[in-house]
């Protein structure tokens, strides 16, 4: 057993800006960064939005930096999976299997995973054609055409947004009818630069070391096709990786915790000491720089809550 002041549950962007900020603090934070540390920009090739970066950087090497980073300021470690929590009372517990660490205040920046179809070349290709973020990677296609899959509203909206770099965009769906409002589907079925592919699946991603096309069957007639492209953005919705803490924090109905957004501690949830950053609470930008905002707000916010208590 060991007795931290903070402890950091996640490697992100969210977690290793908290990380710097605690560390800088003097907070001495402890970060059990996973066995996957990083986050999602571990599956990103280039990253060219975040700032002081005019070249662009590759995902991995800032995470590094990041991390390096934390580090320096004296932050800790510990690369595998937080595997319980006890986050109430005044005392917090987090375990990496049979290690228990105890802390004042705990914050959570685990994130949450894109949802992906399974194919057999859709991780091998990730990064190299095949991305779950128009926003990030919509740029990289600029004049050619793409793909993306999808029936609800985010896949709607990101068809819309990729035609501002794509000359075309096929928007590929398994069924007629879309979870999709009919606001949203009205207004991709009106962009010209958009081929709805209905009644259709992927089978798989094509390409040896970057994206050269797809593999699609039509679910009616059973016939299948290939389709010559060069971008693959996979809309099908993100999964918060909140299991740990269910039961003892507030969540949304799709499982994001949620945050108090007070005043004096925007990163607070429903119990005093733990606080949340990043993906693991924010459905709607998913940025790696809204992320990192999110994690100095959360290391401010819990030095003031350990400055108070």
């Amino acid at each position: 057993m060991s007795d931290k002041r903070l402890v950091i549950v996640g490697s992100g962007p969210a977690g290793l800006t908290a990380a710097i900020y605690a560390a800088r603090g003097n907070l001495k934070p402890l970060v059990i960064e996973g066995f996957q540390s990083g986050g999602q920009l571990m599956l990103t090739s280039e990253v060219e939005n975040f700032p002081g970066f005019a070249k662009g950087i590759m995902g991995p090497e800032l995470m590094k930096e990041m991390r390096d980073q934390a580090v320096r300021f004296g932050a800790e470690f510990i690369t595998a999976d937080a595997t319980k929590v006890d986050l109430k009372g005044d005392e917090k517990t987090v375990w990496v299997d049979n290690t228990a660490y105890k802390a004042k205040a705990v914050i959570i920046s685990t994130g949450a995973s894109a949802n992906l179809l399974g194919l057999p070349n859709e991780r091998r290709l990730m990064g190299r054609g095949v991305s779950t973020c128009a926003t990030c990677d919509g740029f990289f296609f600029r004049d050619q055409v793409i793909a993306v899959v999808g029936g609800g509203d985010s896949a709607m909206e990101e068809a819309n947004f990729l035609t501002k770099f794509a000359s075309k965009v096929y928007l590929i769906h398994r069924r007629e009818d879309f979870k999709a409002s009919k606001v949203m589907v009205d207004r991709a079925r009106a962009n010209p630069k958009v081929e709805f592919v209905l009644n259709t699946v992927i089978e798989d991603v094509l390409g040896e070391n970057d994206v050269k096309g797809i593999r699609v069957k039509n679910t009616k007639t059973g016939e299948t096709r290939e389709l010559e492209l060069t971008g693959f953005f996979v809309a099908i919705g993100h999964t918060p990786n909140t299991s740990l803490f269910k039961g003892q924090l507030e969540m949304d109905e799709t499982g994001y915790i949620l945050t108090r957004a007070r005043r004096e501690a925007v990163s607070a949830t429903n119990l005093p000491g733990v606080f949340a950053c990043g993906d693991v609470q924010d459905s709607r930008y998913r940025q790696a720089i809204t992320a990192a905002g999110s994690g100095c707000s959360a290391a401010l916010d819990a030095e003031h809550f350990l400055e108070q208590h």
